[in-house]
């Protein structure tokens, strides 16, 4: 570290303080009682201040740079501007000591003999606080929130922003050791606040902010009168009684002295983020100093060692980055590093250290041997057994005990010395002196060996790697290379500062100067790129730059060399550079350039490296021809190129060596076709259409799919033009193919419709499967499209084709939730069992679901299926008949349960008391056996009690409910119910006679609750219910006489005969199976004796139901409006109905032959817009 006094001035008076403002351009001195203003680049001074009346003894400047604050003697406070004008002016009651700013609040504190005040900006007035002794200097910590107060009786009082006492650090020398100066690092680095105090003790110590002490006391050995901080906090500058400033570090560690004065020093302070010094003095003197802190350093192969923060040494490894410090507590003068050992030089002693292992990458250094010895040198050079001392003409070899081995005295100043490796205990230096001479020494020779001398002074040297070479920069900036052995100067360049060799390429150096780095190999042209800095050392492709203080790893491609070598196809040598370190490009490069030039085993190499694993390939098939004996070198030479994407040459090349076919191969597998036919000519028409062919797979490739199809159409190629057109769904390129193609050409034409299916064109694939006549895919593709109508049609002219067409329709109308259309396609297609099973499950579903008006029609449904089923088989025909019946009685079952559900499920019933009451009693006479899934018992008996009850039915109604308690009864009607069955209690035991069924047969009246069921108890006739009310119809049965045809009987009947006055009588006629009621016709009984009316006077007696049988006459004598007819489809018989109450009308359902009232008929289908049960639209005109 030296001094350099940039400029002085001498004032008239004691200069006893100073402030720089914050961005270094100005200087504010305090000198007797003015400020003087100086500019801090030339000490030109700007202006003095004069405000006070007496000596000014303090001044400081805010750290935003707008104001600063000087005190006096005067006892006065004046704040200024940056501007260099008074402001604000305050007074203490004794003279001003010291004046600081808050860092962060711009909070001025100013000190007095007995007190000190707080004021800012924001307040009008000065709070004050009294002091027990005599306050000397004072400092805010970094943060703002702490004020060190130094006192006279050697008292430091820390205080907080509001003038508190927060700690009080009591010196042990009291007030004979005053505290003069105190300042706090204003380093951001550091974990703790720190205070470094100055005292007249002459001693310097250091606290923390909680007043605990850091270390011990450092002895000065004079009166200290000012301390302050680098801008960092690194280094600290102490002036006083030596009239000197001294350096220490931020430990207090002495480092030098930065200018010696003629008188005591008053102030020091460091110009903000830089390294100059100002220096006031006790005789006005003050000087402005720049301080230059020498670079100390040692450098080996890839490790670097320097000195940091003047007294640590920091050891780097240039490759790994890693580092390590080493702390030795004093100034480092010099550094040297070699292999495993390190050597440092402190003012008194050397130290030297080594390495734990001989690890390449390990960092960790201990001490080896220390040499407790003061020497001066220029330069310091360690070995494995040795230190090597260097001072002016003289070269001194020391053991590390510090006993001098060797001497050497030569004949000029050493301007360069280095260690050229060597065993240990006999390495070679290479030393460079001032007159020119180059030589080499070995530690344990005492004869120096010179290598050249030259005509100009030695600034650096180096030694090539295999110790053949010499390279010399001189005094003169030129880089000079020798032979060594020979003593040829082999070359030169200007401008260099540093030279190195390269460690592991003989022919390779680079030098740096004048902010170039270059670069030179062999003898070729220097390649340059821009560098800052010096070049110490070259390995592979990294270049080691020392630029100020810090040294870098550069990494250099070795590109400019490799190519140079190129030039000369020097391929070998070129791929040692290489391998030196260049980008992936260069090496790609350097394999292709070895590939052109045939020089194989470099190409393979390079390639590898690139991992090209193509042209890797192509290297070792080459190879293998040549071991089968193939000698041509055109041909290989046309395959790199072909492989190079230099067709035309490759061609060439073919052509010349007689293979024509790879240069057509070629051009084909690369579809440059119109290259290829070039070169073809006028060749044979079979390879011309090949390449058409290949131009087509070519352009379908590239995706050019509509050339590509022209093409395999000119071709005839004609499936791979239907696969591209119908991949991409060009329909009407493919109806345009498809009409070309001839109706025999069958594979192309079905995949041609296959494509139209595909892409939603039916027409056109219907059109193609007419062209070739296959009827059944088009009955598949009507089916696959659903376009029924046109499958139906078609199943009309084929029928062969009916159970295709019908089936499918029947399971999608099914998938559709279309089930009743579905039964009805099976129906058709002639797949009764399924027809049957689909109604079935249908039922069960309706059923389960509480959907009985459903359920009832599917069971009518399933009636009149298996009616069909009887008719057309008559193997099945007893079964399907029994099955008929009873599915028409299911039918009647759950279309009247329907109500009950309706009324005992849901909130609100719209039906008529009476119709509940007859609906639930015909229920119950009807559920005689076993009850059907889904009829409840329960709700019918509860319905028919409450509805008996309503109605006055009171006998039923009790009936009703007693068999209620022999049921499981739900929660939710059971109170009802119980309620019921008590209330009923209280009403007469009999029936309203209102409610009792008369048989319009017997005219007897019928009992409500009957055993035999839903018959009349004296004629055995069954009632004839309506399906809508369930009252008993006006309507009596009677069946023909054997012989008369149904025919017959209706063209009798439509007769419509007048009657005459005649006797008859009913004649009962008694067989062995049955009893036959027979009205006898007689030329003179005819006339009014009608079976219907002589009924009313006859008793009917016995347990066995007797028909009305009647004959031709009284078919005769009958009304057409009278009679009631279910024409049945075989095998069943017609059934006739006679109407008692001719004016009573009652309409029949022309489908499922169900009776109503006319009325109700007319209003329900008015509703329904259909029959009720059978749901028969009323606009369908079939039976």
């Amino acid at each position: 570290m030296r001094a350099v006094l940039t400029w002085r001035d001498k004032a008239e008076q004691c200069i006893y303080d100073l402030a720089f403002k914050p961005d270094g351009t100005q200087l504010i001195l305090a000198a007797g009682n003015r400020l003087l203003v100086y500019d801090t680049s030339d000490g030109t001074l700007l202006q003095p201040l004069k405000g006070h009346k007496d000596t000014v003894y303090c001044v400081a400047y805010a750290k935003d740079g707008k104001r600063f604050a000087s005190g006096s003697a005067d006892k006065s406070i004046i704040i200024w501007t940056s501007k260099l004008e008074g402001i604000l002016k305050y007074t203490h009651n004794d003279s001003i000591q010291c004046v600081a700013y808050n860092p962060v609040t711009h909070q001025l504190a100013s000190c007095s003999s007995s007190d000190f005040g707080l004021w800012s900006p924001e307040q009008k007035s000065v709070s004050k606080h009294k002091s027990s002794s005599k306050i000397t200097c004072c400092s805010w910590t970094n943060d703002g929130q702490y004020l060190a107060l130094g006192m006279a009786n050697g008292i430091i009082s820390i205080r907080n922003k509001n003038g508190e006492e927060k700690v009080k650090i009591e010196r042990p020398g009291g007030s004979l050791s005053p505290v003069w100066s105190i300042c706090w690092n204003p380093s951001r680095e550091e974990h703790n606040d720190i205070l470094a105090v100055a005292d007249w003790g002459q001693k310097l110590s250091f606290y923390q902010l909680s007043g605990k002490q850091i270390g011990k006391d450092q002895p000065l050995n004079f009166d200290p009168c000012c301390i302050s901080y680098f801008t960092k906090g690194e280094y600290i500058l102490v002036g006083g009684s030596d009239k000197q400033v001294s350096l220490f570090t931020k430990d207090g560690v002495r480092l030098g002295t930065v200018g010696e004065q003629n008188s005591w020093v008053w102030t020091c302070r460091v110009k903000p983020d830089s390294n100059y010094v100002v220096v006031g003095c006790q005789d006005g003197t003050i000087s402005f100093y720049q301080l230059i802190f020498s670079t100390v350093h040692g450098l080996y192969k890839d490790r670097y060692a320097y000195r940091d923060s003047m007294t640590d040494v920091i050891v780097q490894h240039l490759i790994t980055e890693q580092k390590v410090r080493i702390k030795c507590r004093e100034l480092v003068k010099k550094i040297a590093i070699y292999k495993n050992r390190l050597a440092i030089q402190l003012p008194e002693k050397i130290l030297i250290y080594e390495l734990y292992s001989d690890d390449s990458a390990d960092m960790h250094y201990r001490m080896k041997e220390k040499i407790v010895k003061k020497f001066e040198c220029n330069l310091l050079v360690v070995c494995a057994d040795h230190i090597i001392l260097c001072q002016e003409k003289r070269l001194q070899c020391l053991s590390f005990s510090g006993v001098k081995d060797k001497e050497w005295q030569m004949e000029s100043l050493i301007r360069y010395i280095k260690v050229i490796g060597g065993p240990a205990g006999r390495e070679g230096l290479l030393v460079g002196l001032k007159n020119g001479q180059i030589l080499k020494i070995f530690v344990d020779n005492l004869f120096a060996i010179v290598l050249l001398k030259q005509a100009t002074a030695v600034r650096c040297l180096d030694m090539s790697a295999s110790r053949n070479k010499l390279a010399v920069v001189d005094e003169n900036d030129t880089c000079l290379v020798y032979d060594i052995h020979t003593k040829e100067l082999l070359f030169q360049e200007p401008n260099a500062n540093s030279v190195a060799w390269n460690t592991q390429c003989e022919d390779m150096l680079c030098f740096s100067g004048g902010g170039y780095l270059n670069i030179k190999a062999s003898t070729f042209p220097v390649h340059q790129q821009k560098l800052q800095g010096f070049v110490v050392g070259y390995n592979g492709s990294k270049i080691f730059c020392l630029h100020v203080f810090s040294m870098s790893a550069v990494e250099v491609p070795q590109s400019a060399p490799m190519y140079q070598y190129l030039d000369r196809k020097m391929f070998r040598e070129a791929y040692q550079i290489a391998c030196l370190g260049v980008t992936d490009t260069d090496w790609r490069e350097l394999a292709m350039e070895a590939l052109e030039g045939l020089e194989f085993e470099t190409a393979k190499k390079a390639f590898t490296r690139v991992q090209d694993l193509r042209y890797l390939e192509l290297i070792s098939s080459i190879e293998e021809r040549k071991k089968r004996g193939e000698t041509n070198n055109d041909l290989f030479l046309a395959d790199v190129f072909s492989y190079q994407g230099k067709f035309h040459e490759a061609a060439k090349l073919y052509k010349r060596s007689g293979h024509e076919n790879l240069a057509l191969d070629m051009y084909t597998d690369l579809c440059m076709f119109e290259y290829a036919k070039d070169f073809l000519g006028s060749g044979d028409p079979k390879e011309t259409k090949m390449l058409i062919t290949k131009q087509a797979d070519w352009a379908r490739n590239i995706n050019e799919p509509k050339a590509a199809v022209e093409m395999y159409i000119s071709a005839g190629e004609h499936t791979k033009a239907i696969e591209i057109s119908g991949n991409h769904g060009w329909v009407d390129m493919l109806i345009d193919i498809a009409r070309k193609l001839d109706k025999a050409e069958r594979e192309p034409l079905l995949m041609c419709a296959r494509y139209f299916k595909k892409l939603d064109s039916p027409g056109y694939a219907a059109e193609t499967y007419l062209k070739i006549g296959d009827l059944k895919s088009l009955v598949q593709l009507y089916v696959d499209t659903k376009r029924w109508d046109e499958a139906f049609a078609l199943g009309e002219k084929h029928p062969e084709f009916k159970d295709d067409i019908y089936v499918p329709y029947a399971q999608w109308l099914a998938e559709n939730d279309r089930f009743e259309e579905a039964q009805k396609a099976f129906h058709k297609a002639g797949r009764q069992g399924e027809a049957v099973r689909v109604l079935e499950q249908l039922t069960h579903n309706a059923v389960v679901e509480s959907r009985f008006n459903d359920a009832a029609y599917y069971y009518w449904m399933l009636s009149m299926q298996c009616l069909d089923m009887a008719q057309a088989d008559p193997a099945q025909k007893d079964v399907m008949l029994d099955k008929f019946h009873h599915f028409q009685h299911l039918a009647e079952l759950y279309h009247g349960y329907q109500t009950i559900h309706r009324y005992t499920e849901e909130p609100f019933s719209f039906d008529l008391p009476e119709t509940l009451f007859n609906i639930s009693k015909f229920l119950l006479h009807s559920l005689t056996k076993a009850t059907p899934l889904g009829i409840s018992k329960v709700n019918t008996l509860f319905t028919l009690a409450k509805q008996s009850k309503a109605l006055g039915a009171y006998k039923l109604a009790r009936h009703a409910y007693d068999k209620l308690q022999g049921l499981q009864i739900p929660a939710r009607i059971q109170k009802s119910i119980e309620l019921g069955t008590l209330t009923i209690r209280s009403k007469p035991f009999h029936d309203s006679e209102e409610l009792v069924p008369l048989c319009y047969r017997c005219s007897t009246n019928n009992p409500l609750l009957n055993n035999l069921g839903n018959v009349c108890i004296n004629c055995r006739q069954p009632f004839i219910f309506s399906a809508s009310s369930y009252e008993v119809l006006h309507l009596v049965e009677f069946y023909l006489e054997e012989g008369i045809t149904d025919e017959e009987a209706v063209a009798l009947i439509d007769l419509e005969a007048p009657r005459h006055k005649r006797e008859g009588k009913w004649q009962e006629i008694a067989g062995s199976n049955s009893q036959t009621l027979r009205l006898d016709e007689t030329m003179d009984s005819i006339g009014d004796d009608d079976p219907f009316t002589a009924k009313l006077s006859f008793e009917q007696g016995g347990s066995e139901f007797v028909p009305v049988v009647v004959n031709r006459s009284v078919l005769r004598s009958m009304s057409r409006r009278d009679v009631l007819i279910k024409r049945w489809p075989p095998p069943l018989q017609w059934q006739y109905f006679r109407s008692l109450l001719p004016d009573a009308s009652i309409t029949m359902c022309p489908s499922c032959f169900q009776m109503f009232h006319s009325e109700d008929y007319e209003l329900l289908v008015l509703q329904h817009a259909c029959c009720p049960y059978c749901r028969r639209r009323i606009d369908d005109t079939g039976p």
